[in-house]
């Protein structure tokens, strides 16, 4: 455990020092939720049932939600890069445990994750949303912030590993923006078809949304929604950590094969 805590710590760095010098990617996953933020939020938020102020306290949560799972896409890119330029086929010729070079970058991305959170929370408390929650159920929100990044990180690391060319994956990654809208982070599921409001309470953005929101003091908990979106604390916890438990391992194995 300490070898791999010191590779890993290593291995963070060098990714830290890779998105320095990649910046387009950094803008692009960390400007598009602010600017989400004011197109929803004063263009599309007068034309839905809630009044504008209103939504944007509903919408604030859901887009933190859909940064935090944007480590799908990020994690998809990096290791796709990575994979595909020779580097992971180097790392393995060196010295080094196996989860090491994975676990390096996943928790690279989250620190980039954190840190980008802070533009899109100020511009949103400028605005006008507010946390009303307290403070420990805020710290509670943006730890299951972070957790999911995590796990969706795991699983874009996953699919980038397994990708057959850097343009596979990036057009996967396109197609990863897709989830957030089959979810509640940007409207409320109860005025949703039977079936597709089915798809989108089971979808893991829509619990970690609810209990975000419900921790901020934002909205309440739905009633009659499917059992993630009912306990969304529960479920949000369940989908992540179990993401992680399923993908870290099969995304190291992946790894190791290479």
């Amino acid at each position: 455990m300490n070898a791999l805590a010191l590779e890993g710590a290593a291995l963070v760095g060098r990714n830290l020092r890779r998105i320095r010098h990649a910046p387009a990617l950094t803008v692009m996953t960390q400007t598009m939720p602010v600017v989400f933020l004011l197109f929803f939020g004063y263009v599309l938020g007068g034309a839905l049932a809630m009044p504008g102020a209103a939504y944007r306290s509903f919408l604030v949560p859901g887009l933190l939600v859909a940064t935090a799972a944007g480590g799908l896409m990020t994690g998809m890119f990096q290791a796709a890069q990575d994979t595909h330029r020779g580097v992971t086929d180097r790392f393995l010729t060196l010295p080094v445990g196996r989860a090491a070079v994975p676990l390096g970058q996943a928790v690279a991305d989250l620190l980039v994750c954190a840190a980008g959170t802070v533009p899109l929370v100020l511009v949103g408390l400028a605005m006008g949303w507010r946390i009303e929650g307290g403070a420990p159920a805020a710290l509670g929100a943006f730890g299951l912030l972070l957790l999911f990044r995590f796990a969706t990180t795991w699983a874009g690391i996953l699919l980038g590993l397994a990708s057959e060319s850097e343009e596979a994956a990036g057009q996967l990654g396109s197609a990863a923006f897709m989830l957030p809208l089959l979810s509640n982070a940007y409207i409320p599921t109860d005025g949703m078809p039977g079936w597709l409001r089915t798809v989108a309470e089971w979808n893991p953005i829509s619990a970690v949304t609810t209990a975000v929101r419900a921790l901020f003091g934002n909205a309440p908990v739905p009633d009659g929604a499917a059992w993630p979106v009912a306990h969304p604390v529960a479920g949000s916890l369940l989908w992540s950590l179990g993401l992680i438990a399923v993908l870290a391992p099969l995304a190291v194995r992946r790894y190791g094969r290479r």
